[in-house]
């Protein structure tokens, strides 16, 4: 691959059976770590990817669960990186909605812009931390090139038990790489 993969995984981190985890252990890049995985704090946070961003050069690609989303359309807010060649992000959560964790401080504070680089927002219908609607108003205020609903999948996370989940792998390759 071309791209370095960066991986923002959500709240509580991706666990072993996280098909974002899977991912990172078969086609390597850089994790973004965090001090508190559990109490997240969105400036810090944006410190650790902009951490992981030095760390690497040339095209980037970004690929974030949860939180993750939130952290990447945060910074993207006040930075840039002409690297980043894309995003792909799953199951974005809504930072205003009922269910949105109350020890995440900081995230969802400002107004989306359209991205710089192609982006593909990938959603499901019964994710409870996101409604299709906010994930879809949210695919047309970054400009995403592609959304994609995968139908009841909850939070598309480990508790979906989607193994390696090869279709997100087909999402990324039919509507990101076709982006960029």
């Amino acid at each position: 691959m071309r791209h370095t993969l960066i991986f923002l995984a959500g709240i509580g981190n991706s666990g072993q059976d996280h098909w974002q985890r899977r991912w990172f252990e078969q086609l390597g890049g850089v994790w973004v770590e965090h001090r508190s995985w559990d109490r997240p704090d969105c400036g810090e946070w944006l410190a650790d990817f902009e951490a992981a961003l030095n760390t690497t050069r040339g095209p980037r690609l970004l690929i974030a669960h949860s939180l993750g989303c939130l952290t990447v359309l945060a910074w993207a807010r006040e930075h840039g990186d002409p690297e980043i060649a894309g995003g792909f992000f799953v199951a974005c959560p809504d930072p205003h909605g009922p269910l949105f964790p109350t020890a995440a401080t900081g995230f969802g504070t400002g107004p989306l812009s359209a991205l710089p680089f192609p982006a593909v927002v990938v959603a499901s219908d019964d994710d409870p931390y996101a409604s299709i609607e906010f994930s879809s108003e949210l695919a047309n205020a970054i400009g995403a090139s592609a959304r994609v609903n995968v139908g009841a999948r909850g939070h598309i996370n480990a508790e979906s038990r989607l193994g390696d989940w090869e279709e997100g792998g087909q999402i990324l390759r039919e509507h990101l790489f076709a982006a960029i």
